[in-house]
């Protein structure tokens, strides 16, 4: 089938073109109809760097410039003049992640061209299929989230729309803004550039600089700018690290760029005895934890920090005394702002000097951009929570289908998830809408939703599905908390039984401390018991302060993982918290399981969780009562000259009694040597001394501060 571009839509580009600006492009029809005008805008205005996105390439066009929507990512730092993201064609649909990810790769003058059914919003799409958890079909699903897409698609005026039949609707275009200043370097694109690269390469101890800015505004060009400038006064070396490496693609592109005479070897480059390394989160801290890197003199570049957990991002903060964390404000994936407020008074108190610049002037594309504003509008990139007015708050469940029409109740709630959140993705908004088994719950009033919680059903399973599972035959799709705990913890209960799992849960900060998050939980814990769900569960990353407060709220750590995970730098923890009998039995037996097994895991696998984690791990088991002859040994350690080592499992049952009580540092390292093996060497740099002789004088006087505290006391007490 053979089809030609209107005139008016090539004009239009025109237009675009000589604004700077981009356009979206909303093909509608029949796919192989759709299929074959997209082509003929392919044909007549490709570019050099098309993109054709979809399950398969159409016959005819070259592999290289056709992209499965899963592999979006790699597409990260490059850049495209036509994009055509097929949601219609058979095996094809609408990502969210995959659309948000590469708009941004949409250079000035370019076309997104989106093609979808005539119905686009009456059925779910075929990328549905990963939203049917088991054993939902995919057909059974709602499509609120599609339905929403082309609502507002149609009321646009910033769509270009190509309807099957008739003339395109062009767009309306408003007065283009005077051209901006140039800047006087010639390295950098933008005035905002070279001001955040001049704040960079001046940056001095303990005054860390967080730079924040929306898509495209060349942050991580500027961090390469700015490496280049260091290297080139002498630096000996700088580190960066981000969520994955192609978040620094950017960055080391224009390092190449500036200092050509150095040589680079994947993510690290080497110039005249100076380099800029990166590493991933879980390195770096592995790194930090052991006294590699970090220090005197140490420089760290983080960027997109709003991806990466603020505990990691502490401890960063404390090991390099130049840091810099640059983060996306709105994007496709993390909330720059979230970020900003949840760091901000980590910041205010460990580094009062701190400094902040925002940039906001656009590389890739001149302000006002209509595609930028639309993409933000589809897909949420910039919500923001609106906090209640009134100081009593009413509950309540939401309905997606009315979320789904009531735009700025739902932009305040997903606002409220963005920001609290530290990985919040476009997809999640289509999973508020259309997941099955998902519901949420707020407390707010009319101004807005004060605090909001995500939860799924999880578990049912009939007892010969959960045993395959258990045994790794099968994993069926959805049930993440349900089918962890089989595999992992062998529990065949947790499958066969019905979970609650807590997804999200969020406060705006206007209102924290007041106890929201709290009264959402016994919400949610009663409205499980009323629908004869025995768990309530939560998944998150282990961090000493999560930990208490879901502790706190009579949860109990069933599982932790193993390894940390590569974007977050965290062991992921579950916990679980009993509904009925049932669920109290069953918690019960995972929660033993787990104490059993966690001592062996810190002597081995754990054996660099950080520590105050593992102290809060630790503070969930039975304390163990001390008998005349493990007093003796320890009083012998705290006051005589008996070698530490030889009454471990003495010394170890004395800081499970003290773990209930506050936690200290002098606690959480002698945890650290007690159960997961700290050399003296470690010990010696964790606290500041000076070798072995002063090491052992303070684990002695640590036992003895522990042997007189309320802890043994109470020990003494239970035995």
């Amino acid at each position: 089938m053979e089809a030609c571009v209107p005139g008016e839509l090539l004009a239009c580009q025109e237009r675009l073109i000589e604004r700077r600006w981009r356009g979206l492009v909303w093909l509608t029809g029949g796919a192989e109809d759709a299929r074959a005008r997209a082509l003929a805008l392919w044909r007549a205005r490709g570019g050099q760097a098309p993109l054709w996105v979809g399950p398969e390439p159409p016959e005819g066009l070259d592999d290289a410039a056709w992209l499965p929507a899963a592999k979006a990512r790699t597409r990260l730092g490059g850049e495209h003049d036509l994009i055509v993201f097929d949601a219609c064609s058979p095996g094809a649909g609408f990502d969210p992640d995959a659309f948000g990810a590469l708009s941004g790769t949409l250079r000035a003058g370019g076309l997104l061209v989106l093609m979808t059914p005539d119905d686009w919003g009456a059925r779910p799409d075929d990328d549905y299929a990963r939203l049917a958890a088991h054993p939902w079909a995919t057909e059974a699903l709602s499509s609120y989230y599609l339905a929403r897409l082309a609502r507002l698609l149609e009321a646009s005026p910033q769509t270009l729309r190509w309807p099957p039949a008739g003339p395109p609707v062009i767009l309306e275009w408003s007065e283009a803004r005077a051209p901006r200043p140039e800047p006087d370097d010639p390295e950098v694109l933008t005035v905002d550039q070279g001001e955040a690269v001049a704040r960079l390469v001046r940056l001095r101890r303990r005054r860390p600089l967080v730079l924040t800015a929306d898509r495209g505004r060349g942050k991580t060009a500027a961090l390469g700018v700015a490496c280049a400038r260091l290297l080139a006064r002498g630096e000996g070396e700088i580190l960066v690290t981000a969520p994955r490496p192609a978040a620094v693609a950017g960055l080391f592109e224009r390092l190449a760029a500036l200092r050509p005479q150095g040589r680079r070897h994947a993510n690290r480059f080497e110039d005249h005895g100076g380099r800029v390394v990166f590493l991933a989160p879980d390195e770096l801290s592995a790194r930090v934890e052991r006294g590699e890197a970090g220090g005197a003199g140490a420089w760290l570049l983080v960027d997109e920090a709003a991806a990466i957990p603020a505990g990691l991002l502490g401890r960063w903060l404390a090991a390099f005394p130049r840091i810099a964390f640059a983060t996306t404000v709105h994007g496709y994936e993390g909330a720059g702002r979230g970020f900003a407020l949840r760091f901000r008074e980590r910041l205010d108190r460990l580094t009062p000097e701190w400094r902040e610049f925002h940039l906001a002037a656009p590389i890739r594309w001149a302000e006002d951009d209509p595609l930028e504003a639309l993409t933000s509008k589809l897909l949420m990139l910039d919500a923001e929570p609106a906090p209640p007015s009134a100081a009593e708050v009413d509950w309540r469940r939401e309905s997606p289908a009315s979320l789904a029409r009531d735009e700025p109740r739902l932009r305040a709630l997903f606002g409220l998830l963005v920001q609290a959140h530290y990985r919040t993705t476009p997809g999640d908004l289509r999973r508020l809408l259309d997941g099955p088994d998902t519901r949420l719950a707020t407390l707010g009033d009319a101004a807005g939703p004060g605090a909001v919680a995500v939860v799924a059903d999880e578990g049912g399973f009939d007892a010969a599905l959960a045993e395959r599972v258990a045994r790794g035959e099968r994993r069926p799709r959805g049930h993440l908390m349900a089918q962890s705990l089989a595999a992992h913890a062998g529990s065949r209960e947790a499958l066969t039984g019905r979970l609650r799992r807590v997804l999200r849960i969020a406060v705006h900060p206007a209102v924290r401390r007041q106890g929201l998050g709290r009264r959402l939980l016994e919400v949610e814990r009663a409205a499980a018991r009323e629908a004869g769900i025995e768990l309530l569960g939560a998944s998150f990353g282990a961090e000493a302060g999560l930990l208490a407060f879901w502790r706190s709220q009579g949860f109990r750590v069933v599982r932790l993982g193993l390894t940390r995970e590569a974007a977050t730098g965290e062991h992921a923890v579950m916990v679980v918290s009993p509904t009925d009998d049932a669920g109290l039995a069953l918690a019960e037996r995972l929660a033993r399981r787990f104490q059993a097994l966690l001592p062996t895991l810190l002597a081995f696998e754990l054996k660099t969780l950080d520590p105050w984690v593992a102290l809060a791990l630790l503070a969930e088991d039975e304390p163990r009562p001390l008998d005349e002859a493990a007093r003796r040994d320890l009083a012998d350690v705290a006051y005589g000259h008996r070698e530490a080592a030889l009454v471990r499992p003495a010394v170890q049952a004395l800081i499970v009694a003290a773990a209930r009580g506050e936690h200290d540092e002098t606690l959480a390292a002698l945890a650290a040597w007690a159960f997961q093996g700290r050399d003296t060497a470690w010990l010696a740099a964790r606290l500041g001394l000076s070798g072995g002789k002063a090491v052992d004088a303070w684990r002695r006087e640590a036992v003895a501060r522990l042997l007189a505290g309320p802890a043994l006391s109470s020990s003494r007490g239970e035995g």
